[in-house]
């Protein structure tokens, strides 16, 4: 297989923890160009993952004059349309972390660009790729658990809020756990119903424990001068089906059950959640039943090593994206209408 010339902008945590180790496993990249507005950043991930000639720059408009076949776009949220859309512009494919973006528009902006050029758009969702959520995305397409009419997308925890890099920073991130965490657990749900038909939402943010000190917080104390976003955030989301969907997403509420990012669905022959793995729940020779598939056997591939494969394949095969960058386009404006919801205290209405 031919490898693919990749450029990465933003050499940081996501980067370093997800990315970077994922392209190096897969074996199919050359990582030629690193970017990063700190260049000793860009020049450590070079010295760890680069080829002996990649280049470091710190401006990315730099780093697309370079000849590449993808660009990773790793910034804050705040940046990822535009970068995106420059990289595309340019003759790049992209594989761009979630959220797809800050805003809708934004969003919106970079499907037509991808549209128009012709070029590969994947969001990093790879939650998708988890052995729990493989197994019940074939139960749904299977039929299993019949028409899916209610639903929990779950991200909840009870003190873990993330005090480093800008996860607190409204501006650059656009808000907190829901935009970090519930983006994933309603990207999962949504795929599993299948239904991107939004009718209608409304939500509920809260800021409660920003300004608290001694916060028993996982990672240490955060500063509540620099605590701009959200703490909680919750959706009621109607679909045109009728279908309803329950959003909760929270680094720190006072609970004792934290959940990561997780789905519940509920049908009319089955339903299903990931508590302690995986459970499907349905009624069998008049019983009761609960079925736990052991989800260890098989050598369960790593996500992102999954998520690298398809998008390797994407860009020089052809092949199809499990992440459409439509879908994703719905996921962020389902968000931004539980945020104006939130804000306006009315339910927003899609077209």
């Amino acid at each position: 297989m031919r490898k693919l010339r990749a450029g990465i902008v933003g050499c940081s945590g996501i980067a370093n923890d997800k990315h970077l180790p994922a392209i190096q496993r897969n074996g199919n990249f050359e990582i030629t160009a690193f970017c990063d507005l700190f260049e000793e950043r860009a020049q450590t991930a070079k010295e760890t993952y680069g080829t002996p000639d990649a280049r470091v720059y710190t401006d990315y408009r730099e780093l697309l004059r370079e000849d590449l076949d993808v660009v990773y776009v790793l910034t804050p949220n705040s940046t990822h349309a535009e970068v995106s859309i420059a990289a595309m512009e340019s003759g790049k494919h992209v594989m761009c972390e979630k959220p797809m973006a800050k805003t809708y528009a934004e969003a919106k902006a970079m499907v037509d660009v991808a549209h128009r050029t012709g070029k590969v758009l994947n969001i990093g969702y790879q939650c998708r790729y988890r052995a729990d959520a493989q197994y019940l995305k074939q139960a749904c397409e299977d039929g299993e658990l019949g028409d899916i009419y209610f639903a929990k997308a779950l991200a909840v925890r009870r003190r873990a809020v993330p005090t480093w890099g800008v996860f607190l920073d409204k501006d650059k991130q656009g808000g907190g756990p829901l935009i970090d965490m519930g983006t994933h657990a309603l990207d999962m749900t949504l795929w599993m119903m299948d239904n991107y038909e939004v009718e209608s939402v409304t939500g509920s943010t809260f800021q409660k424990l920003a300004d608290q000190t001694n916060t028993g917080n996982r990672w240490g104390d955060w500063d509540p001068a620099k605590f701009t976003v959200e703490d909680s955030a919750f959706g009621f989301i109607k679909m045109k089906n009728g279908a309803t969907i329950v959003l909760e997403s929270s680094w720190a509420l006072n609970m004792v059950e934290s959940e990561g990012a997780q789905t519940l669905l509920c049908g009319t022959k089955a339903g299903a959640d990931m508590k302690d793995g995986l459970r499907i729940n349905r009624v069998h020779y008049g019983r009761q039943c609960i079925e736990k598939p052991d989800l260890t056997t098989g050598m369960p591939e790593n996500p992102d090593d999954i998520e690298q494969r398809i998008f390797y394949h994407a860009v020089a095969d052809g092949a199809e994206l499990v992440v459409k960058p439509e879908q994703a386009l719905v996921v962020t404006r389902v968000l931004e209408a539980i945020y104006e919801s939130a804000g306006t205290g009315k339910t927003i209405y899609f077209d």
